[in-house]
């Protein structure tokens, strides 16, 4: 069980770009990242407006000699000192990731990304010599594969207790935005405008998350092909608010060749919150996790009851117990799934340079799956484009 006990020989030194004030992203990286005391905020560029950014810096309790106007800045002036950062938190619109990203790790600073990392594979590629050169973790915020059960399902596809995964059924439908939401809500419109969302929207937006899960959850899972058909319903939009993607998967130790995965991606399921489930059915059984319930997860084996395995349980495997925030029966939430993602990229951060990992298979959405997560989407969107066919993958 995670106690907050220390785990580091010292807070990692942190800041951020992006994420000021009114940003919900921005406080849940620093919830997250405070929690267990493995970073320490001292620096940021919050804002793209730099009065409005460092009075927010001034307003966190950051030394104002600390507080830049842009990342460039930043990451120039820290290097000057004994005490300088030494990770960084990218939480700003799509766009601007990729030069960040890569300056960072040009300046020697461990990363922790919003997704997507980049726009093309190209730049993914770039960003994944880059880390391996500079020996830096380059973290992405699949924020939902941080909870327990996520690990847990692992471990039972690990174990075989699923037998071989044949069929996945994913989505993360939200309703919401099935009006022209983009023009009262600033935070929603640079994600239909190429130029600063990239070339998708729902895809890039919520597929990526159901995407990561799987690939956690199976990580020897390999695509085959892909087939891909997107819309744009809300007229006006540049980019689709809804698509579907069905995969083919290669056979692997867990996975029957010929496995097929469906994901629906939308914004404009109209009365769903989020609508974000995960099924994955095996020849032995079954089992489904639906994040607006994080704590448990059906397990159905053919001709017995349903199980419901509840998060903190002592029947759950040991990989999975160890994330425990607090004694079973007491629901955890995405606070915490992203505490334990950042505890991972502190843990990695040390590791980087000591060869060290604190428990067995040990995992964390890298800098490779960030790269995974560019090329899903430039795939699906070069197979809708042409005539919604199969794309090798």
């Amino acid at each position: 069980m995670i106690n907050g006990s220390k785990v580091l020989d010292h807070p990692i030194r942190w800041a951020m770009v992006g994420g000021g004030k009114g940003s919900q992203i921005g406080y849940i990286h620093r919830s997250a990242a405070l929690r267990d005391n493995n970073f320490q905020l001292v620096a940021g560029a919050f804002d793209i407006n730099p009065e409005r950014g460092m009075a927010f810096a001034a307003e966190l309790g950051i030394d104002p000699d600390r507080c830049y106007p842009d990342y460039k800045t930043m990451f120039e002036k820290e290097a000057q000192r004994e005490d300088g950062i030494e990770a960084v938190s990218i939480a700003t619109p799509n766009s601007v990731h990729y030069e960040v990203c890569k300056a960072a790790l040009e300046a020697g600073i461990h990363v922790v990304c919003e997704k997507p990392l980049c726009f093309s594979t190209e730049e993914g590629e770039e960003l994944v010599a880059l880390a391996k050169k500079k020996n830096l973790v380059v973290g992405v915020t699949y924020g939902y594969s941080g909870h327990q059960m996520i690990q847990q399902a692992r471990q039972m596809i690990k174990n075989g207790d699923l037998g071989d995964i044949r069929v996945i059924n994913m989505s993360f439908a939200f309703g919401g935005y099935n009006y022209k939401i983009e023009e009262t809500n600033a935070a929603a419109k640079w994600r239909f405008d190429p130029k600063k969302a990239g070339p998708s929207f729902a895809m890039a937006d919520v597929g990526t998350h159901c995407l990561y899960i799987i690939e956690a959850m199976i990580p020897d899972m390999k695509i085959d092909k892909v087939l891909c058909s997107k819309d744009a319903f809300v007229e006006g939009r540049e980019l689709e608010d809804n698509a579907f993607t069905l995969m083919r998967l290669n056979g692997s130790e867990h996975v029957q060749e010929g496995a097929k995965v469906y994901c629906w991606s939308s914004s404009i399921n109209c009365g769903a919150r989020h609508g974000h489930v995960i099924r994955v059915v095996g020849s032995k059984a079954s089992i489904e996790w639906d994040d607006e319930r994080p704590n448990q997860m059906t397990y159905e084996i053919e001709g017995e009851p349903v199980r419901r395995l509840e998060r903190g349980a002592g029947y759950l495997y040991e990989e999975a117990r160890v994330e425990d925030r607090i004694g079973g029966g007491h629901a955890e939430g995405l606070f915490e799934a992203w505490a334990n993602l950042y505890r991972r990229f502190a843990l990695a951060i040390e590791g980087m340079s000591k060869g060290e990992e604190e428990y067995g298979d040990f995992w964390y959405p890298d800098v490779e799956a960030g790269l995974a997560g560019v090329k899903w989407i430039e795939k699906c969107v070069e197979s809708a484009n042409n005539g919604e066919v199969w794309v090798k993958y």
